[in-house]
């Protein structure tokens, strides 16, 4: 047996790069450090839903192909469409979604990722606001409140709270007893229970709370006896915890970003931390899921200028969420074809969006049996990045980190295969 140590886990944004891989007969079989969700990645990537092979549909069946063939077919669709759709991208490498932005300009396709659909309203937030960010080490080194707002890392993200609220800091050193943990969500969850302060807001009144506690920090009186489901009494205790922090960080998930109010959410909650740094240091990190959502978001921004939902119909980049996104141009039918990558959303789009990828060819780049795949026309199985290819990823943070690769595969890459695909759809271009 081989352990191979300081791997990175492909799973979450929090990117544990602490994770030890035992290692048998070029095969994954245990691993240290990492949570349960990371471990069985791990070391259920091989199994019965795995694809080994390219898959075209013929009639209600799948027929294993070759790369060659299964890249040609693909590229015909893509080179063939009007306007086809990328989307997906948050679970692989930063270097293959450089090169799928260069497919998708190369195409004219709508080019978008899986923000669209979780924490879009926090990019177009930070737009508007900016970004008052930090890193994961200066949280366990110096921060003494930690909100955590619409969001259960206890589950989602089951290594944050170990890592970075318990874990002992230069600053902190008693770890979790160091620090103050709020917790805001309507719900009772495993996070809220572990918190000091819970407050059970109503559903749907994230904005309301936000503007309320930014009220009593300017120092004005709310007129109500409760916003938001929470006493008047408690949002002015909460405020004097907050502003005599020595170092906060608000995270926040979807279960803001998705309620009434959305970027406006966002915005005001940024404004509330910039509002804390009158009186104290603060600083906000979105709670990110897959492991390189966030770096999509960077590397479309490096080649496009804008973060997702790129339209290159016209030739040049044009970004307009609500119309360019994905599932804007699924539910107008204006998309004609469609390749996902990395991503599911057979599982997850609306039904109307799903009728129309059941209309149209779909490629599928992705190592395993899911909803999309099910719903495919092409099958391109690709090794898994952080498992069996090396790549780029960014934690959830905006901190680049390098992934290894732990066992060898004769499946190509994502880079690979979208590299193929590239150069292919240009040809094919090029001879029209």
């Amino acid at each position: 047996m081989e352990l191979v140590k300081n791997v990175v886990c492909p799973f979450c944004g929090t990117l544990c790069d602490d994770i030890i891989c035992k290692v048998e007969n070029d095969e994954i079989v245990g691993t240290y450090n990492a949570c349960r969700i990371g471990h069985s990645k791990f070391v259920h990537a091989e199994g019965a839903m795995r694809w080994k092979t390219p898959m075209i549909r013929k009639g209600d069946e799948f027929v294993e192909t070759t790369y060659d063939d299964a890249i040609e077919k693909a590229a015909q669709v893509i080179a063939g469409s009007k306007k086809p759709l990328m989307y997906g991208w948050s679970c692989t490498d930063c270097e293959a979604q450089a090169v799928g932005v260069a497919l998708a300009e190369a195409s004219k396709a709508v080019v978008d990722n899986t923000a669209s659909v979780c924490h879009g309203p926090s990019v177009l937030a930070l737009q508007d606001v900016g970004y008052p960010i930090c890193t994961f080490g200066e949280v366990k080194n110096r921060a003494d409140v930690i909100i955590y707002w619409g969001c259960n890392p206890f589950h989602a993200h089951p290594r944050h709270m170990s890592r970075h609220v318990y874990g002992r800091g230069f600053f902190r050193e008693r770890g979790r007893s160091d620090r103050t943990v709020v917790v805001v969500d309507p719900r009772e969850s495993d996070s809220s229970k572990l918190a000091d302060i819970h407050l059970k807001l109503d559903f749907n009144k994230d904005y309301e709370l936000v503007d309320a506690i930014r009220t009593v920090m300017a120092g004005h009186e709310i007129l109500y006896d409760e916003v938001a489901g929470i006493s008047r009494e408690t949002i002015e205790e909460v405020v004097a915890a907050l502003k005599n922090a020595q170092f906060g960080c608000l995270f926040f998930g979807m279960g803001i970003t998705h309620s009434r109010g959305k970027h406006r959410n966002i915005d005001t909650a940024i404004q509330l931390v910039q509002d804390l740094n009158n009186y104290s240091k603060w600083t906000l990190i979105p709670m990110r899921g897959h492991y390189n959502v966030t770096g999509f978001n960077q590397v479309c921004t490096w080649e496009t200028g804008y973060p997702f939902c790129v339209d290159f119909a016209d030739g040049s980049p044009r970004y307009n969420p609500g119309e360019t996104g994905s599932n804007d141009v699924l539910q107008s039918k204006e998309a004609d074809s469609m390749m996902v990558i990395a991503s599911d959303p057979g599982a997850h789009f609306p039904q109307k969006a799903l009728q129309r990828m059941a209309e149209i060819p779909v490629i599928a780049i992705e190592p395993h049996r899911t909803p999309t795949t099910e719903m495919a026309d092409i099958i391109i199985p690709p090794a898994i990045v952080g498992m069996e290819a090396a790549g780029s990823a960014y934690r959830m943070e905006g901190v680049p980190i390098r992934m290894r690769k732990v066992v060898d595969s004769d499946l190509l890459s994502d880079k690979q295969i979208l590299e193929r695909l590239l150069v292919r759809v240009k040809e094919l271009k090029a001879s029209k």
